[in-house]
Order: structure tokens, then sequence, then C-alpha cells
């Protein structure tokens, strides 16, 4: 690898990297210069290029938008080291081509914190938690009765995305709650999702048997709004929903009227399409909808092993060592 004494390093529209764990920073301002960039989330590519010419170590966020555009525009870049499991906001294709060495956190790092949080989320909205916690905040303990709130005990669970993340949440429905567990993956065979506990179903039947949803996929071409007017046509009467994998996997004007007609009891939502955003969205003026600001990862545990993943790959990579978890694998070859 071509590596220059002197690295410039880039952090970009991460809220979290560094902030907590300060040793990260140290690691790599021993490396080379680090600095932070702020940027708007729909920054065009060559915009974004130009911001950060120079910098051949990238700490990569939800956002911005690595694509075509940006590459043609940027120089030399040793690395994007995606500070998530999430890498739908980079071209691979562009940044293969342009010789940019794309990485990711594993999702055994995040399995715990964000399987825990959607069991939290569905929790939240199913018994009225936040509701509830208003009404005795503002003295009113004696509305207690509005908040009649469901058991997760004996529903049918739907996960739809059984990888290392969705598999946990079905783990913890399953034999903490006692729920039957039905799972649909396409990209998993049918024995693994049975070895992990479920039965392994078609998204059409689980849509039409699952009294609780639990988002878990990754977001690609082919499963943008994975969920849109046709499958929430297909769902029982007052399901719950929690996603905490990606806002684009459904479409928020079928959600909405799912809501409305109350094919939707309850959602809790870790991530939304077009976030960040503002306290002027549609969906906050839901009391059956709960939303949090993608902060699903955000424990000190799974904070701390990003980090120290992230770091490690810009390590690595300025060492001439392969990092691990790299996307665009065929650049190794290369190499």
């Amino acid at each position: 690898m071509d590596i220059h004494m002197e690295t410039k390093i880039a952090i970009v529209n991460s809220s979290s990297f560094g902030n907590i764990f300060s040793e990260h920073i140290e690691r790599l301002e021993a490396l080379g210069e680090v600095k932070r960039f702020t940027l708007p989330k729909d920054v065009g590519g060559k915009e974004l290029a130009e911001h950060l010419q120079g910098y051949g170590i990238i700490i990569a966020s939800v956002t911005a938008w690595y694509n075509e555009e940006f590459f043609e525009y940027k120089d030399k870049t040793l690395l994007i080291s995606r500070h998530g499991i999430g890498y739908n906001n980079i071209d691979v294709a562009a940044a293969t081509q342009k010789g940019t060495l794309v990485t990711k956190v594993s999702s055994l790092i995040e399995r715990e914190a964000v399987a825990e949080n959607a069991v939290a989320l569905l929790m939240t909205v199913m018994r009225k938690v936040r509701e509830a916690s208003f009404k005795a905040k503002a003295g009113k303990w004696a509305e207690r009765a509005k908040f009649v709130g469901n058991e997760i005990k004996g529903k049918t669970v739907g996960v739809i995305g059984f990888g290392n993340i969705g598999s946990r949440v079905g783990e913890i429905l399953k034999n903490g709650f006692n729920a039957e567990l039905i799972a649909y993956d396409p990209g998993l065979p049918t024995e693994q999702i049975k070895e992990k506990g479920a039965t392994p179903v078609s998204l059409e039947e689980l849509l039409g048997t699952a009294d609780i949803i639990s988002l878990n996929a990754c977001i690609t071409q082919d499963n943008y709004h994975l969920l849109s007017a046709r499958e929430f046509a297909l769902l029982k009467k007052h399901v719950f929903i929690v996603n905490t994998a990606r806002g684009e996997l459904m479409d928020e004007t079928a959600l909405r009227a799912a809501l409305d007609n109350g094919t939707v009891a309850g959602i809790g939502l870790d991530v939304i399409e077009g976030e960040p955003i503002t306290e002027t969205h549609p969906l906050l003026a839901y009391e059956n909808v709960v939303i949090t600001p993608h902060t699903s990862a955000y424990t000190y545990e799974c904070l701390y092993g990003m980090g120290d993943k992230v770091v490690t790959d810009v390590e690595r990579v300025l060492a001439g060592k392969v990092p691990e978890d790299v996307i665009n694998t065929e650049l190794l070859a290369r190499r």
C-alpha cells in the first residue's frame, strides 16, 4: 500500500465517536492529523469531496453520502471506515474502482445493544410506558386506567432479517417472554433459521400471522420500502412493530395509513427515512408512535467496541495490514 508518512484523518458527521472514549482519538492522533467535520446530511458528492481533499482516512457515520460523484472528485483515499454496521451510504463499487478500502463494524459488536433497545422500544409501545410516565409527571395518577397495555407472552413474533441482531431479538422474546417465533430472511437457509430457534416463513405468511413484527434487515436496492401499501394490507389488525434497522425499509405514507385505520396498534422507531427529522415530522403527532434518534447502539459497551474497531482498522491499514470486515474484498486481491 502507498502510505504517506503523515496521514490526515477525517471524522465525518459522527456525534459519538471519540466523545466518550477519548483514548480512541488519542490513538488516531498518534498516527496523524485528526479533524472533525459536521456537514449537511444531503451535501453533494462534489462538495463533500472538496471538504475532504487531502484526507486519506475517513471515519464515516450514517451521513453523508459517499456516492459515485464523491469518488470522481475525491483525491486518493486509503480507507473509509464505517462507524456502524450499515454502509448503504457508501457506493462500494465506486470506492473499489478508486482503490479505497471500505470497512464496517461487525454486527456482533452491536448485537446486544440494538437487540435490547428493540425490546425496550417494543415494551414502551405495548405497555404505553411513555404516556403513563407523562401523566405521572403531570400529577394525573388517577388517569392510570387509560394505559392498559398488551403482553408479549403467547404472541407470535415475526422477525424480518434473522441475522446476528434479528436472531437475538427473537431469542429474547421467545425465551424471555414465551412468544412464538417466526422469521423471514431470504439470505439464510431454512435450516439455519430453524437452528436459531425460529420457524422459517415467507414474507406474506409472516405479515398475515405475526402479532409483533421486528425489522432487522439491512437496506438494499431490492428491499427499499419492503413494507409498503401492499404489505401493510396483509397485516393482522392490532399489530405492533419495532424498527431498529433502517427507516427506508418502510413506506411512511403506508405506515401512517395503517396507523390511522388501526391496523398498526403502535410502533417503536429508532430509525426513520430522511433522518435526522425535526419536531414537525408527522409521525411525532401519534401517541402510539415512539421515536428515538438512532440510539440503539448507544451503550457504553457497544460504543467502546465500535470505536476500538474503527481505530484498529486505521492502525492496520497504515501498518500495511488487512483490517477486518472489509466490504470490497476484491480490492485486497489487487493489492
